[in-house]
C-alpha cells in the first residue's frame, strides 16, 4: 500500500525531463518533442502522479477532433509499482473524458488486465518489429518512386489518414510533417494520392509510421524508400496483425518481433472504413 499521499496534477513543460527519465528507465522510444506534442494541444489531458514532490507516474489522453480519444503514456516508476498508482492515474484521466464516446489505446501485456477492469475490450493486435542495424536491402523492381510531401499535399494526407485511422489527426500529421519533413513520402497517380509514409526520430530507434495505402505493393515501396535513408541505424515499426504479408516481407529484411500491443476500446468501437490500409501505425503513443 502507498504510505504517502499521491498528488495528481497536470503535466507541465517543466516536467518533461522527469517524464523522460521514466521513459528511459523503461526502455521506451519517446522523446521530449513527443511530450511537447501532448502538452501543446489544450484538448489533450496529461497528468502526473507525485509522491513527496517526486514525479512517479504519467498518463495522457489525445483528443482526435472530438471523435476518438487516445490514451497514452501510462507509466509508473518501477520503485512505485504495485501500489495502485497506475489505477489512480487511469481513473483521473477517464474522469476527465467521461463524456467521450470512443476511447482507444494500445495496451502492453502487463497493462491489459488493468484496462479490462475499466471496461476496455480487445480489438486486434499490433506487432512491434525492430531492426537494430540493417546492412543490405534486397534488390527490387519497384517502378514507382515516392516523392517528398509538399505543403499543398497536407489536406489530402490528413483526409487519407482519417480514412485509415478513423479520426481527423490534423495536429499529429502537421507536427510530424513540420518536425521531420525529410521523412515524409507520398505516392500519387496523377493528382490522386494513393499512399503516404511519415517518420520520426526516437531516443532509441528511428520510427517509420504511419504508412497508409490500400495497396500492399505501395506499402512496400513507401517503407523501402523510408528505410533507404536510415542505412545502418536502428529502426522500429508497429504493424497491425491484419497485414500478415507485409509482416512477412519485413521479417525477410531482418526485422524481428520485439513485443506486441493489443488495440483496445471502451464505450463504443468504430473501425475506420479503410483500416486495412493502415500498414504501420504512428506508434502506441499516438495510435
Amino acid at each position: 500500500m502507498i504510505k504517502e499521499p499521491v498528488i495528481i496534477r497536470d503535466l507541465r513543460t517543466g516536467d518533461i525531463e522527469c517524464a523522460m527519465n521514466l521513459v528511459l528507465a523503461e526502455g521506451w522510444n519517446q522523446t521530449p518533442t513527443d511530450w511537447q506534442l501532448f502538452i501543446k494541444n489544450r484538448l489533450n489531458k496529461c497528468k502526473v502522479a507525485e509522491i513527496e514532490e517526486k514525479l512517479v507516474g504519467t498518463a495522457c489522453t489525445i483528443n482526435y477532433s472530438n471523435n476518438i480519444t487516445w490514451i497514452s503514456m501510462i507509466l509508473v516508476n518501477k520503485k512505485y509499482r504495485r501500489q495502485g498508482i497506475s489505477t489512480i492515474l487511469l481513473k483521473s484521466i477517464l474522469h476527465e473524458i467521461n463524456n467521450h464516446k470512443i476511447v482507444k489505446l494500445d495496451a502492453t501485456p502487463s497493462g491489459q488486465p488493468l484496462y479490462e477492469k475499466f471496461g476496455f475490450s480487445d480489438e486486434y493486435q499490433v506487432l512491434n518489429l525492430v531492426n537494430t542495424s540493417y546492412e543490405n536491402l534486397p534488390n527490387t523492381d519497384f517502378e514507382i518512386v515516392p516523392q517528398l510531401i509538399t505543403k499543398k499535399d497536407i489536406p489530402a494526407i490528413i483526409q487519407f489518414d482519417k480514412c485509415t485511422f478513423g479520426a481527423d489527426r490534423t495536429n499529429l500529421i502537421q507536427s510530424l510533417l513540420s518536425e521531420y519533413p525529410e521523412r515524409s513520402w507520398i505516392i500519387k497517380h496523377g493528382n490522386k494520392i494513393t499512399g503516404f509514409a511519415l517518420g520520426r526520430k526516437g531516443n532509441k530507434y528511428h520510427r517509420i509510421g504511419p504508412v497508409s495505402t490500400q495497396s500492399l505493393i505501395e506499402a512496400k515501396i513507401l517503407f523501402y524508400h523510408a528505410l533507404k535513408n536510415l542505412f545502418g541505424q536502428p529502426v522500429v515499426c508497429d504493424i497491425p496483425e491484419f497485414n500478415p504479408e507485409f509482416i512477412q516481407w519485413l521479417t525477410s529484411m531482418g526485422f524481428v518481433k520485439q513485443r506486441y500491443f493489443t488495440r483496445m476500446f471502451k464505450n463504443k468501437d468504430q473501425l475506420a472504413s479503410g483500416i486495412k490500409g493502415q500498414f504501420a501505425i504512428s506508434g502506441p503513443e499516438f495510435g
